[in-house]
């Protein structure tokens, strides 16, 4: 049954993966994605509060992130938790998010978005997406 068979890809070259982690990161949503979850877990929903786009374009994002190798995910019951991941030294992955936590540490765009996940994650996951669901704001403009 094909159901029960495994089909596993080819194993990705050192260059492809460079360039699915370089693609990754092309887009400054999912860089400001990747550098919410540095250090700690989070909620789509709180994700989705932070950058403010709809969750169908968030999960898309985090998906390429996923397939990077970037994020690591995990489902608790509703509730999808994302993750930095932790790849192996030296490789495209580990470079990527080496470069994500140097600009961390220094972008004001990174910053806002810290004080902002400090409110966000203040409010139990279900306020955030009762919230997100009623179009009302997860987090004040002046809250931060």
């Amino acid at each position: 049954m094909i159901s029960e068979m495994t089909i596993q890809s080819p194993p990705q070259s050192t260059l492809d993966r460079l360039v699915r982690v370089n693609a990754a990161l092309g887009e400054p949503g999912r860089v400001r994605l990747v550098a919410a979850c540095l250090g700690s877990e989070r909620c789509v929903c709180q994700l989705v509060g932070l950058v403010g786009l709809s969750t169908a374009t968030v999960s898309r994002h985090l998906t390429v992130l996923r397939d990077a190798g970037l994020l690591a995910s995990r489902k608790d019951g509703r509730w999808v938790h994302y993750r930095a991941a932790e790849p192996e030294p030296g490789t495209p992955e580990a470079d990527g998010m080496a470069m994500v936590g140097r600009l961390a540490a220094d972008d004001s765009t990174i910053a806002e978005d810290r004080a902002r996940l400090g409110a966000i994650c203040g409010l139990p996951a279900a306020e955030v997406a009762r919230r997100l669901k009623a179009g009302e704001a997860v987090c004040p403009p002046d809250c931060c």
